[in-house]
């Protein structure tokens, strides 16, 4: 795992500073603290710092071919690698290394663009070949790595792992997308490809960027990959468990390859479980794994997870999390470098931190919900559209509609007497109704959040846009296909991938995703939805597979989350720096916000009259990213080395 940046000229060969590309490659040190490397000529600049994983002694970057004519910085791992290296060799290429790095090299020299079809993992990277005058940017299909570019008022061409490498360009110009801010609002993160400024660009997941020398416009990325959901196999439920335990037993040996200590995390929750007993069943060692605890019983899940390691005998290590670890907020701005909102990222940050006094990798979880149908709110989205599809759009907008807006808000209340939303949600169409489900702030609520002259800058958008392009191309009319097809592109990517990736990299510490693995993700996407959500139970089929391998109380108790106890920090030890951060000058300078609501936000929420913890932290970590934006880009300091991690 590493940290990519650089520079390319598009038009001429103009030389770059180089105190200048050391200095934007460093902004990144805490993503690859055991080596840094650049590469200089005329009109390009590569920068690259190492988290040695595989090939510790010859894996270095920069790293180019042969007669280098091509070269590379690559952030990730490819996982079939070495079934690559004899194909390639057939054909003529020569190995100077054992890393997967140089396999991309030779991939591209044999297959060009179309090398990407060939990889399985995780990757963000850039290419340069010599030859062409080309330079190659591709980004892995589930968007696990994340790669950022932009082009500067000079004409050159900047690209980085995280939106600090760009902003430490002295070119680089930050003026805040007034689109972005309506997203984040919305989803509680800027959505790909946008960027929290205008200049600035994420690529998208499963997209390349090809940029060749005297090109006379900026090409848009092309997408090279998607999941289809077809939802047609034909299989029993027997023979998907038992192909289900094969996939995921395979896609877990193949993330089982590294020369430092590995592990995984283990939270409790069926996904983790079920990879720690995967992989226990390849090792012939006790797996490494790690859990946070949380003192609030309300919050704690570490039991399951004990459960699980004493069933496979782990050499497990539990640390306990205050419910006031709450400190983390200016960290948090400065390692997402733009708002993020997702309150999970504190323990989530803690997790990996423990976790890298141990080792150096760490498996995990993350995807297996989107893939398997295991969010509550997806039964809830498919009971919502059992009604949709019978009653006509033309009397559910009004009936529903009135509804929405008699109903209180009743956040207080049991969760069935809060209708509020199901009622809006009703009234509206199916990629409307799941944007509304996943808003944390609904269109009414922003409406009344912002100010009058922030709306008329939007010009009329809406995050809803990004639902709807996504919704187009996802050539499925299966109610949960859908919203699953839609957590991919947005939730799944820039939710938990940007948590676990900011957050794991802050510590050096590479975590892979089994779950994620595109093949999995492919069969899982053939089939029928009843696989996944049957009798009300999501997950059902990977339930029903690892009934053999978990306890019942793991599998089958409600879902719980990595979550903290926000209303309450909100009324008690952050109240005082909830005041400062809401009503800021920087937030009253803004110009974003209507100033009386935010004053009725915090004296409703602090008079118990309604629950506005979600829209509170999001406005004290729009905060904090504004402190951050208007200061000099600094870098995240290198929490340990390589060296520093023992196994468990």
């Amino acid at each position: 795992m590493c940290g990519i940046s650089g520079l390319f000229d598009t038009q001429g060969q103009r030389n770059f500073n180089r105190a200048l590309v050391s200095h934007i490659n460093n902004m990144q040190s805490h993503r690859g603290p055991d080596e840094d490397g650049l590469h200089l000529e005329p009109g390009l600049a590569l920068g690259h710092r190492r988290l040695s994983v595989i090939d510790l002694a010859t894996g270095q970057q920069p790293l180019f071919n042969e007669d280098d004519s091509v070269g590379i910085v690559f952030n990730g791992e490819i996982y079939n690698f070495q079934e690559l290296v004899p194909e390639l060799k057939d054909m003529g290429h020569c190995f100077k290394t054992r890393s997967d790095t140089e396999v991309i090299v030779h991939a591209w020299e044999a297959w060009g663009p179309a090398c990407v079809q060939r990889l399985r993992g995780m990757f963000a990277f850039a290419l340069w070949d010599r030859n062409q005058q080309t330079l190659f940017l591709a980004r892995d299909r589930m968007g696990v790595k994340p790669l950022h570019y932009a082009w500067l008022p000079d004409g050159s061409f900047i690209f980085g792992s995280e939106l600090k490498v760009i902003t430490a360009h002295p070119g680089f110009v930050r003026c805040i997308d007034p689109l972005a801010v309506e997203e984040y609002f919305s989803l509680g993160y800027v959505a790909d490809p946008r960027c929290i400024y205008r200049q600035a660009h994420k690529l998208p997941p499963a997209h390349t960027l090809l940029l060749r020398r005297g090109m006379h416009s900026q090409p848009a990325p092309q997408p090279y990959w998607d999941v289809y959901f077809s939802n047609d196999n034909p299989v029993n439920l027997a023979d998907a468990e038992s192909e289900l335990r094969e996939r995921v037993k395979e896609s877990v040996r193949l993330r089982l390859i590294a020369d430092v200590p590995l592990g995984a995390f283990l939270s409790g929750g069926v996904d983790s479980s079920a990879v720690v007993a995967t992989m226990a069943g390849l090792s012939s060692l006790p797996v490494h794994t790690c859990a946070i605890g949380f003192d609030d019983p309300h919050y704690n899940e570490s039991a399951f997870a004990q459960q699980v390691a004493d069933l496979y005998r782990t050499d497990h290590r539990l640390e306990i999390v205050k419910s006031d670890d709450f400190d983390l907020i200016d960290t948090l701005a400065r390692l997402y470098d733009e708002p993020f909102a997702d309150s999970s990222a504190i323990p989530t940050y803690r997790v990996c931190q423990m976790a890298r006094k141990h080792v150096t990798v760490a498996l995990s979880g993350d995807g297996g919900d989107e893939s398997l149908g295991g969010y509550r709110r997806y039964s809830m989205h498919l009971g919502e559209e059992s009604v949709r599809s019978r009653v006509p759009h033309g009397l559910r907008s009004p009936l529903f509609g009135s509804l929405g807006i008699l109903y209180p808000k009743a956040d207080w209340a049991p969760r069935m007497f809060r209708a509020k939303t199901t009622f809006q949600a009703m009234a509206m169409d199916t990629v409307q109704a799941y944007h509304h489900s996943m808003s944390h702030l609904r269109v009414d609520q922003r409406q009344r959040l912002f100010s009058p002259e922030f709306q008329r800058s939007l010009g009329g958008y809406s995050s809803l846009d990004v639902f709807r392009q996504h919704a187009g191309k996802a050539q499925t009319e299966d109610p949960l296909a859908l919203i699953q097809y839609l957590d991919y592109k947005t939730w799944l990517v820039g939710d938990i991938n940007t948590k676990v990736d900011r957050a794991s990299m802050a510590h050096s510490l590479e975590v892979r995703e089994p779950l994620m693995d595109h093949h999995l993700v492919e069969w899982l996407a053939t089939l029928p939805s009843s696989l996944k959500i049957h009798g009300g139970q999501g997950k059902y089929v990977f339930k029903k597979a690892f009934e053999p391998l978990l306890p019942r109380d793991v599998l089958y108790r409600p879902k719980m989350g990595f979550s903290v106890p926000l209303a309450s920090w909100l009324r008690g030890p952050l109240a005082v720096r909830m005041c400062e951060s809401v009503l800021s000058q920087r937030m009253l300078d803004s110009g974003y916000f209507n100033v009386e609501t935010l004053r009725a936000l915090i004296n409703q929420h602090m008079n118990r009259k309604y629950d506005h913890s979600t829209v509170l932290w999001m406005l004290i970590m729009f905060d904090a990213f504004l402190r951050y934006a208007q200061t000099p880009a600094q870098a995240v300091p290198t929490a340990v080395t390589r060296a520093a991690a023992t196994p468990v």
